[in-house]
């Protein structure tokens, strides 16, 4: 199985290598379905994505997968040009004028979710123009397996003349609504999510109004239009097992950290189930890493046959760690391996305590405290002002930002 991961910056393109990922995805301009809510890279960056990526043996996957106007129909063909150019690997669409464009060019296409595939006429539409096609986030895995099996049966097969395989989300956050299809930003505030540019308003807690007696209720205890994040590691083999060839981590606009401890704990999956070592002891120490990053807690979305939304209890993260930032790196002695920080915030830096290290070329670098000298002295503490150096295992680099790993404290 491949593991794809989202990439919305150089330092998670890294992170995603150091976790194993075997292709990532990302988007550049405004055509993409996070063009707001998270960072994109510019059509000049695609060379050196692709460099980077093809020096380590990961396909790369561009996203181009808003609808799209008569007046960017150019823009788009800039686009795809540029991608075909730079050596990326796919284009993921879900507009006709992205699919026809690039197929007539011979840029490879894979279906995006927005295409809403949920049986196998609608797979055997879209395998005239694409090799892989995302299922829709709501069908159970039941279908899925039903699809995957029919399009075995029936020697269904894309361009490239090799049987249409199926990829599905694995990790990441939900939408309400059917398979990103919503309107709530765009009714409220003019900004479409079908254009990228959705503003989450359904994260947010609401107000009940009796419009009769004029009582106003605040809905408690649950978000009721947040879904929690989806979370498939529990179940992971009979993912497998189903034929689905490709395992998608939701998150282009969340941390690096995030990206490489997803893209660990389910690429040590996928290789626990191939040799016959996937344990539940093992799940638990993947639930574990899991909870110290970015998440609004778990369920296991549609999958397991569930037809209604598991809601979230609260806004924003429930991660059991969080980083807090200390400084940036000023100088890297490659010959004794000592980095060197100027401690730019209020908070301490003691020996014993976890810390983070992250940077477009370093990716993420954690490790504990083991010792920290102010002028060439021992000292226990750093204080804000004091530049101070210590040892690490890998080499950091100037401009790398430094912060310190704290558990989570839970006011609920």
């Amino acid at each position: 199985m491949e593991i794809m991961s989202p990439v919305g910056s150089y330092e998670s393109l890294m992170a995603a290598i150091q976790g194993g990922a075997d292709s990532v995805y990302f988007g550049v301009g405004k055509l993409n379905m996070r063009s707001r809510s998270a960072n994109n890279f510019d059509l000049e960056d695609l060379e050196k994505i692709a460099d980077i990526a093809h020096q380590h043996g990961l396909r790369t996957y561009l996203t181009v997968n808003t609808i799209i106007y008569n007046q960017e129909i150019e823009e788009m063909h800039r686009v795809v040009d540029a991608a075909q150019r730079a050596g990326i690997s796919a284009i993921i669409a879900s507009d006709m004028a992205v699919i026809n464009y690039s197929n007539s060019i011979g840029m490879e296409i894979h279906i995006s979710t927005q295409c809403n595939i949920s049986n196998v006429e609608a797979v055997r539409y879209y395998a005239r123009f694409a090799d892989v096609m995302v299922t829709a986030r709501e069908l159970p895995l039941r279908q899925v397996a039903e699809i995957v099996q029919y399009i075995k049966d029936n020697d269904i097969r894309g361009p490239k003349g090799n049987l249409v395989e199926i990829e599905i989300f694995g990790h990441g956050a939900l939408c309400m609504s059917v398979s990103g299809k919503c309107y709530l930003s765009l009714d409220n505030y003019n900004y479409s999510a079908n254009r990228g540019a959705c503003l989450q308003l359904c994260r947010r807690q609401y107000l009940v109004k009796d419009l009769e007696s004029d009582m106003e209720l605040v809905v408690d205890n649950q978000y009721i239009m947040s879904p929690k994040d989806l979370k498939t590691i529990d179940f992971l083999d009979k993912i497998i097992h189903a034929g689905v060839k490709v395992l998608k981590i939701e998150g282009r606009g969340r941390s690096a950290d995030y990206v490489k401890v997803v893209t660990q704990c389910y690429k040590e999956a996928v290789k626990a189930v191939e040799e016959g070592t996937y344990t539940q002891e093992k799940i638990a120490e993947w639930n574990r890493r899991l909870a110290t990053v970015f998440n609004r807690g778990f369920w296991e979305g549609y999958y397991m046959g569930r037809t209604l939304g598991e809601w979230s209890e609260r806004y924003g993260s429930q991660a059991t760690e969080t980083k807090v930032y200390l400084g940036k790196v000023t100088n890297y002695f490659y010959r004794i391996n000592v980095a060197e920080v100027r401690l730019e915030t209020a908070n301490t830096l003691a020996v014993g305590d976890r810390y983070m290290v992250l940077g477009q070329t370093t990716g993420v670098y954690d490790d504990t405290m083991k010792e920290i000298r102010v002028d060439n002295h021992p000292v226990d503490v750093a204080h804000q002002g004091d530049a101070f150096s210590f040892a690490t295992q890998v080499p950091l680099h100037r401009g790398d930002k430094l912060y310190k790993v704290i558990a989570t404290v839970d006011e609920y």
